[in-house]
């Protein structure tokens, strides 16, 4: 993003720039929905395509990310802390780099889950899109916050999309036990090196909610210091 652009933004806000980073993060993770139907349909063509645009969004939120870092003011009157923001700013920006490194290690292997597992891999995959959406919706809720001296009604709802994504990393959890153990007991009929990937991409996907989580954490955090 050209740096006029990030100055543009700070000038409108100080947290706008941040919440434009988070809704380029949600919309990298987003892609991983039909690239996992393309994946479990065997169709490389479309996982290809797919796993390219997750690609160039986070090489977007790469962009935006390192604006933030350059252009956030230094020595200004700021609602919170710069070090806080770029803290929370890693955190979202993990978000995108494990959806890259899902499709990436996915696509180069042209590796496949067993059609048994296919419902519940989608199950498990939505559950925690669910997590990095309301992780978003929390941080659009910055500005509301802003404007209300961050107190009140705002604040509580935040709280509570904060306690609502350890619920729903929670739900990860166990989704994504229960689809272990079922891998397990078809690890006899698949090739050894991709039981090994496949344990490793569902590890990953899960990365997806708990990092979600850790946004809402550190979010939650910033505002007990105020």
């Amino acid at each position: 993003m050209p740096v006029n652009t990030i100055l543009g933004l700070f000038a409108k806000s100080p947290l706008k720039p941040m919440q434009q980073h988070m809704n380029k993060v949600h919309e990298c993770s987003g892609y991983l929905l039909p690239f996992f139907d393309a994946i479990l349909a065997r169709d490389w063509v479309a996982a290809s395509e797919l796993q390219q645009r997750i690609d160039h969004l986070e090489r977007e939120a790469d962009q935006l990310k390192r604006g933030i870092r350059l252009r956030l003011p230094h020595g200004l009157l700021m609602p919170l802390a710069r070090t806080d923001l770029l803290e929370l700013l890693t955190q979202q920006d993990k978000i995108a780099n494990r959806a890259k490194d899902i499709a990436g290690l996915m696509l180069g292997r042209q590796l496949g889950f067993p059609a048994e597992l296919g419902p519940e891999l989608r199950t498990y995959l939505q559950r925690c899109q669910d997590a990095t959406a309301l992780a978003t919706k929390a941080i659009n809720e910055l500005d509301d916050l802003l404007e209300t001296g961050f107190r009140g009604r705002e604040i509580e709802l935040v709280e509570q999309m904060v306690h609502q994504l350890d619920e729903i990393e929670d739900d990860t959890d166990r989704l994504q036990i229960r689809l272990r153990q079922k891998l397990y007991t078809l690890e006899s009929s698949l090739n050894p090196v991709d039981v090994m990937f496949l344990y490793k991409v569902l590890e990953n996907i899960g990365d997806l909610a708990d990092q979600a989580d850790r946004v809402g954490a550190r979010l939650e955090l910033m505002l007990a210091r105020r």
